[in-house]
C-alpha cells in the first residue's frame, strides 16, 4: 500500500466550506514521516498550518524569513528527522542563496510553494516573482513539480517526499493559485 492509499477518507470530518486537500496533505506528509515543518505564516498554506501546528507528532517552527526553514530542514535531517518548509512564491527568493546548501550537501529537501503572480492575481508586486520562481529554483538545481488541481497536490507531494527523502533530492511543489482560489483584498 502506497503512502496516498493509506489516507484515511476525512471528508465527513470537515465542514462542506473547508478545502479537503490540506487535510489529506496532512496526512500525506505523515504516512512519508515528515516531522518537523517550518512556514511563514500564509493564507494559502492556513489550515494545513493549523492542523499541523495542533498534530502531537510534529514539530512546527514559525520563521521569519523563509531562508532559516532550509537551515532548519537541514539540521532536522542531520539530527534524522524528514522537515518540509511551507512558504509562497514571493519568499521563494529569498531562499536562493540557502538553497545552494541543500544541493550541495545533497541534503534531502521538501517545499510545498503556494503561487501568486498567476490567476486572478490583485496585487501587481506578486507577479514579478510567480513568473520568476520556478526558473530561479531550477537555476540553483531544485527539481520543480506542478500541482494544478486538489488531487494533483496529495499525488504530487507524495511522489515529491518519495524522491526528496529516498533519493537525497531538493524538491519544490508549486501549488496553483487556482487551488487555493482568488485572493480579495
Amino acid at each position: 500500500m502506497t503512502p496516498t492509499e493509506a489516507i484515511p477518507d476525512i471528508q465527513a470530518k470537515q465542514p462542506t466550506s473547508a478545502p479537503i486537500w490540506p487535510c489529506r496533505l496532512h496526512q500525506v506528509l505523515k504516512a512519508r514521516a515528515v516531522r518537523q515543518v517550518s512556514y511563514v505564516p500564509d493564507a494559502g498554506h492556513a489550515i494545513l498550518i493549523d492542523l499541523l501546528i495542533n498534530d502531537p507528532d510534529m514539530t512546527t517552527n514559525v520563521l521569519t524569513t523563509e531562508e532559516e526553514g532550509i537551515a532548519i530542514a537541514t539540521g532536522a535531517w542531520l539530527g534524522g528527522q524528514r522537515a518540509a518548509v511551507l512558504m509562497q512564491s514571493s519568499g521563494a527568493g529569498n531562499c536562493i542563496n540557502m538553497l545552494s546548501l541543500a544541493v550541495q550537501t545533497r541534503t534531502p529537501l521538501l517545499l510545498l510553494i503556494t503561487m501568486r503572480g498567476q490567476w486572478g492575481e490583485f496585487n501587481p508586486w506578486q507577479v514579478l516573482m510567480g513568473q520568476a520562481t520556478e526558473p530561479a529554483l531550477r537555476a540553483v538545481g531544485v527539481t520543480v513539480f506542478h500541482a494544478t488541481t486538489a488531487e494533483d497536490v496529495i499525488a504530487t507531494v507524495d511522489q515529491a517526499a518519495g524522491m526528496a527523502f529516498e533519493a537525497d533530492q531538493q524538491i519544490a511543489v508549486l501549488i496553483d493559485q487556482r487551488v487555493l482560489g482568488e485572493k480579495k483584498w
